[in-house]
């Protein structure tokens, strides 16, 4: 069994739930050592005294802080533990969200939360069934490794998962790293309509089973081949960027070959895909969120419509759940609020 990376409690309201929070993920990348070039000669890091020059160890150091003209502020694991010494242990909600609210680009690590002890299974139940049926994801802060982390916990089948996040400043500003931010170009109808085409074609799934690192099977393909003395195959080039005048001859020729594909692999199942959760706060449709018919589709049927015209409908409606939907299952959810539209009118 693994052994827990933190234990302690998470505290909302008056109540307290006791959880061990362990990794749920892990790393499968080859592992090297450093060499130096043209020799065996293994290379070494060592903690070194630059004054002395004598190796220290590791448990005789100490983290410093720079204040400026070459001073620091030395402080031990004690000094840093005794500013949060029950916030270590505690992990605080400060408030619930709908999970869809928040931006994957916030997200970390994902951590398993188990319940604490036995006796303490229900209220770990209690949590994690509430956040469930409301589609609620808790934000919550704990200290963990002299580091205090953002983090969002949610409802995961039978378990509580947490997910690190970074803090609002932690993330960038695209227009501080990037050259130029691309603006919206106007693109021909006909060109949107078949980049619409092709993401539609190439829609399906989410089976995580189907995806394999194949640069890892390459290097370790790589290393076999080196000991043995065979011949290597370099990988083929990335492709070119694609031409903007032949661009709809591109996505015409991308769209024949992708359903070609699916006729070939039968048609996935999009009953196989379960839609998320109905938020109990999601309100009802209205008239004045009626579904209208997005630009450039005309009076098109629903039947008519590509997957992402459905979810563009969808999006004005705020149909829950519609960004795990397959393209049936939005046009289902479209068809059911028209309906309560009707008959509420």
């Amino acid at each position: 069994m693994a052994r827990a990376i933190w234990t302690g409690v998470i505290s909302f309201g008056l109540v307290a739930v006791p959880v061990r929070m362990f990794s749920a993920t892990r790393e499968h990348e080859v592992s090297f050592h450093q060499f130096e070039k043209g020799t065996s000669d293994r290379i070494r890091y060592q903690r070194v005294n630059e004054r002395t020059g004598k190796e220290v160890d590791y448990a005789d150091i100490v983290k410093g802080a720079d204040i400026g003209g070459g001073d620091h502020v030395l402080l031990e694991a004690a000094d840093l533990d005794a500013v949060a010494p029950g916030r270590s242990r505690s992990m605080e909600i400060h408030q619930f969200v709908d999970l869809d609210e928040i931006d994957p680009i916030y997200f970390q690590k994902t951590y398993y939360l188990a319940p604490g002890s036995e006796e303490t299974v229900k209220t770990y139940m209690l949590l994690r069934d509430a956040m469930a049926d409301l589609n609620r994801a808790a934000v919550a802060t704990l200290v963990m490794r002299n580091k205090e982390y953002l983090a969002a916990v949610r409802a995961d089948g039978n378990l509580l998962v947490l997910e690190t996040m970074y803090f609002a400043d932690e993330v960038r500003d695209p227009k501080e790293v990037l050259d130029s931010v691309p603006r919206r170009t106007s693109a021909r109808p006909q060109e949107v309509r078949m980049a619409s085409q092709l993401i539609d074609s190439m829609t399906g799934p989410w089976r995580p089973a189907d995806y394999r690192d194949t640069y890892t099977d390459r290097v370790n393909d790589l290393i076999d081949a080196k000991k043995a003395g065979a011949e290597i195959t370099p990988a083929e080039d990335a492709p070119e960027a694609t031409n903007v005048i032949d661009l709809m001859d591109v996505l015409r020729r991308s769209v024949e070959a992708a359903r070609q594909r699916r006729g070939k692999g039968g048609r996935k199942d999009s009953e196989s895909r379960r839609p998320a959760r109905r938020s109990a706060s999601a309100a009802p449709a209205t008239k004045d969120a009626s579904p209208r018919t997005p630009r450039g589709t005309g009076r098109a049927t629903l039947a008519e419509m590509t997957k992402a015209d459905l979810s563009v409908l969808a999006r004005k409606l705020d149909i829950p759940g519609r960004s795990a939907m397959s393209r049936d299952e939005l046009e289902s959810a479209l068809s059911k609020a028209r309906g309560q539209r009707r008959q509420a009118s």
